[in-house]
């Protein structure tokens, strides 16, 4: 096998940085993932519509914000055609590439959507400094999954020149910020034939040359937004004959906080954007909180999620309001699986740019990719979460976050070589 040149994966990671786009924005990252895989010459290539079930999609923006981001796409160069079937938002693809014989499926989940927050522009700051800062103001690639891109696509092209059993399957997954992407890929069906799934995510906290071969530790997770909606009125002339959503909203702040704890295991509760009113003179007619409820496992989540729910309908009764409350984005909890993880310790332990390898550490946070790795679980296969150390200057989701470049081919070839070892071994 010819190995992946470094140079062209870090051109491939700069231009992916560059166009950064927010969950079920994804249409030009979409177009230069098929665009690469139509060069690498990879079996099959599906894309949008025929990746995910669009009734299990979560957290998609109104129609006026994904025709401003597809209309931007198209302007940087998207292919028309295929920005036509990624219409609604249904971005995301998946490349079949086919062995030289028999043997196990495995699947590859790479996650494609960047962070809406703004990049630093700092001239100390390597993205600025050499020219592929984010060129959309708003959106930055600030959790690496620029890096997760180019490192699947660097699996394909590895692949493609070796001589492997079995059948690949690369994930390029939407919407992981948002926890809403991977449950409409886990209900398409596209993984019910996977023997294994590896997962990916680079950084971390661990230092370029580091691999985890097993991350642990995933905190179930359910996001909700919730709209207050009261009546206005004159605050001073007239307060009495208003409604306040905005107290209501308060109400229900101070209140989610005030949830008990679990004897069971950590739990977690945040109100973290929240909003309302018009006017310093206006009782407000309405208000919203963006939020979270987190659980060590998925039915502490659910205790979580269900009082945050009396909560907030306890709250706008209180003041007199009403409150609706959507589910933007859900996962759960999953466990790695022993054997697989076997697999990845062997093989990144014997790989060239690997200086050390710890076989589990906790993630302390939430990863839609559980749904994936669930849903291989119970129709029989095993999953691992693997995580490729960088050195990232900034913290994940910090305006200065950057990846160590020289992390990308040891991703390639932690994760080719173990596809390749999966499938001598299989029985």
């Amino acid at each position: 096998m010819n190995d992946v040149d470094h140079d062209r994966l870090v051109s491939l990671r700069r231009g992916f940085h560059r166009h950064p786009e927010p969950a079920w924005r994804e249409f030009w990252t979409t177009a230069r993932i098929l665009a690469e895989l139509d060069r690498i010459g990879v079996d099959e290539s599906l894309v949008g519509p025929e990746v995910l079930d669009a009734d299990a999609r979560m957290g998609v923006p109104d129609g006026a914000e994904l025709s401003a981001w597809r209309d931007r796409a198209r302007e940087a160069g998207a292919d028309p055609d295929l920005l036509d079937r990624l219409a609604g938002g249904q971005t995301g693809a998946i490349a079949v590439l086919d062995g030289e014989r028999d043997g196990p499926t495995i699947a590859l989940r790479v996650d494609i959507d960047g962070l809406p927050r703004v990049e630093s522009d700092d001239p100390d700051h390597h993205p600025a400094a050499e020219g592929f800062r984010s060129e959309h103001p708003g959106a930055m690639h600030a959790c690496g999954h620029d890096a997760h891109t180019t490192i699947g696509l660097g699996v394909l092209e590895a692949l493609s020149d070796r001589a492997f059993a079995g059948r690949l399957k690369v994930l390029f997954q939407p919407a992981e910020e948002v926890v809403g992407g991977a449950a409409p890929v886990a209900e398409s069906g596209h993984l019910d034939d996977a023997d294994y799934l590896l997962a990916l995510h680079i950084g971390l906290d661990h230092p370029t040359g580091e691999v985890v071969a097993g991350i642990d530790g995933f905190l179930a997770v359910s996001h909700f937004r919730a709209e207050f909606a009261g009546d206005p009125s004159h605050a001073g002339g007239h307060p009495s004959e208003g409604r306040n959503a905005v107290q209501a909203m308060a109400t229900a702040v101070q209140n989610l906080y005030a949830i008990p704890r679990h004897e069971d295991g950590a739990t977690r509760v945040n109100a973290g954007d929240v909003g309302g009113g018009t006017a310093a003179n206006i009782v407000p007619e309405q208000a919203y909180i963006e939020g979270e409820v987190r659980g060590e496992t998925t039915d502490l989540m659910e205790y979580m999620r269900e009082r945050a729910d009396r909560v907030l309908d306890h709250a706008a009764a209180m003041h007199d309001c009403e409150v609706e409350v959507e589910t933007a984005g859900q996962a759960p909890s999953a466990e790695n699986d022993p054997e697989l993880v076997d697999v990845v310790e062997t093989v990144a332990g014997r790989t060239d740019g690997v200086e050390s390898v710890l076989r589990h550490d906790e993630l302390g946070g939430s990863e839609d990719a559980t749904y994936l790795m669930r849903r291989v679980q119970e129709y029989g296969g095993k999953a691992a979460f693997v995580c490729v150390g960088t050195d990232h200057p900034g913290g994940h989701h910090t305006a200065t976050f950057d990846v160590d470049e020289d992390s990308l081919p040891v991703g390639v070839a932690v994760l080719a070589d173990t596809i390749t070892h999966l499938g001598r071994e299989a029985p």
